[in-house]
């Protein structure tokens, strides 16, 4: 061996030129750098999510608009109402989260959508469905209860047939589109010089939060959006199907951003409404667009989802149903669904990347919203799902029920509630839940 070739055998790190071990340092930070980041780049596409829609307007006239006052015969569409389904997975979990724009489906619903859904797919977690209503008052009549009278039902079963199946094909239609995908979120409030508590004026849960999962070309799949408040601008002065406000709120995203643009009701009980804007089809615009601009406004500084877990929770629930007006509407087969001494209904607690969800079955108090948002343990969004998986009418605080509280409008809010109990029971299923 020559006297060179023992020098380059005898060189060590510490006696190598410090130009040398420099290069050497920067290249293994640079290798460092980029596996972190194509792990992050990794973790933050792990999702697989795809979105579709599908139409549910009303086809004859002999349908009844649900909302407001009854005997309100459909007349024509205004504005096109959708089922939207978003399915979202990775790797081993699976949801698909759905919104109707209509007044409220009820849980038999949920229960036949399922039920073909598995027929169809063994792929999609059907017990994984979560379903949820905007509550517009320009829908049809889903319930029952906004017919001709009392003595005859507003629901009409073609329509109802439309509604599942449709529902259906968006599911399969989600999950045949999806791809690899981000999940960005942001959170604002909203709506305070036109969402009021007529009711408990300094109670309201003006949260928005927003959801957006985009594909590798930075296209939008889908935007989900939470806020509270009844799309009821239009509420009485219409004949016409109509999602109203939240129709503003599709326009300008579909417009913005393409893709798959959801709405999720949120505690709108006790009572959050529009207050003081005239209806016209021109506020139901407005202030759905800007609703959605702002929205918009708020993903421009978004937050990704570092995590990507899947996880969901559910528990069947019996209420007690102490109104005797839902027993007589059951039994006179208006509401086609069985309310007894008690009802079955479903409470879900889940989550998804950063963000948490809720469903609660009706129309909750902004408290139970506060209360629902407590038990989430995450930085992230957390969705409380107004009329999600049920349409039970109004779930309210005690003190309603208490005549010497004289709180506004309690006489019409508990006469289509099903009773006292209800707020209680689904808090403690939620604790439950939440606690798992």
């Amino acid at each position: 061996m020559s006297f060179k070739d023992k020098e380059s055998v005898s060189l060590t790190r510490k006696n190598l030129p410090i130009f040398i071990l420099m290069k050497h340092t920067y290249s293994a930070l640079a290798v460092c750098a980029l596996l972190l980041l194509l792990g992050l780049e990794s973790r933050a596409q792990s999702f697989k999510v795809g979105a579709a829609k599908r139409n549910i307007n009303p086809d004859k006239d002999s349908l009844y608009i649900a909302g407001g006052k009854p005997n309100r015969p459909f007349i024509d569409v205004h504005d096109d109402l959708y089922v939207k389904a978003i399915h979202i997975e990775n790797g081993k979990e699976n949801i698909t989260l759905l919104t109707f724009d209509c007044i409220g489906l009820l849980f038999p619903v949920l229960e036949d959508i399922r039920k073909e859904v598995k027929r169809q797919s063994a792929e999609i977690s059907t017990d994984h469905i979560v379903m949820s209503s905007t509550h517009t008052h320009a829908g049809p009549d889903v319930v029952g209860i906004w017919g001709e009278n009392f003595m005859s039902t507003g629901v009409v079963e073609s329509h109802m047939i439309k509604i599942k199946k449709n529902a259906v094909e968006a599911i399969l239609a989600s999950r045949a589109s999806r791809a690899p995908a981000t999940m960005e979120y942001a959170i604002g409030s909203h709506g305070e010089d036109w969402v009021k508590n007529i009711s408990e004026p300094a109670e309201l849960d003006r949260t928005l939060s927003v959801i957006r999962f985009r594909n590798a070309q930075q296209k939008n799949i889908a935007t989900l959006t939470n806020f509270a408040c009844h799309p009821t601008i239009m509420d009485d002065a219409t004949t016409a199907a109509s999602s109203d406000y939240v129709w503003g709120y599709y326009r300008y995203l579909d417009s913005l951003q393409g893709g798959v643009n959801a709405f999720f009701q949120g505690s709108i009980g006790g009572w959050i409404q529009p207050e003081d804007v005239p209806s016209s089809f021109d506020n139901a615009n407005f202030y759905g667009t800007r609703l959605a601009a702002y929205a918009s406004s708020l993903l421009q500084k978004s937050k990704r989802s570092i995590k990507s877990d899947i996880w969901f929770r559910s528990s069947s629930v019996e209420f007690p149903v102490v109104n005797p007006m839902f027993k007589m509407l059951s039994k006179n087969g208006i509401i086609k669904r069985a309310f007894g001494e008690t009802v079955q209904s479903e409470i879900a607690f889940f989550q998804i990347g950063d963000a948490q969800f809720a469903t609660h079955p009706g129309e909750t108090v902004p408290q139970m919203s506060w209360d629902t948002k407590q038990l989430m343990k995450t930085e992230g969004p957390k969705f409380v799902i107004g009329l999600g998986q049920d349409a039970l009418g109004y779930i309210l605080k005690p003190t309603f029920f208490d005549a010497s509280k004289n709180i506004p409008h309690s006489d019409y809010l508990t006469g289509m509630s099903i009773g006292p109990q209800t707020m209680q029971i689904i808090m403690e299923t939620l604790q439950k839940l939440s606690n798992r």
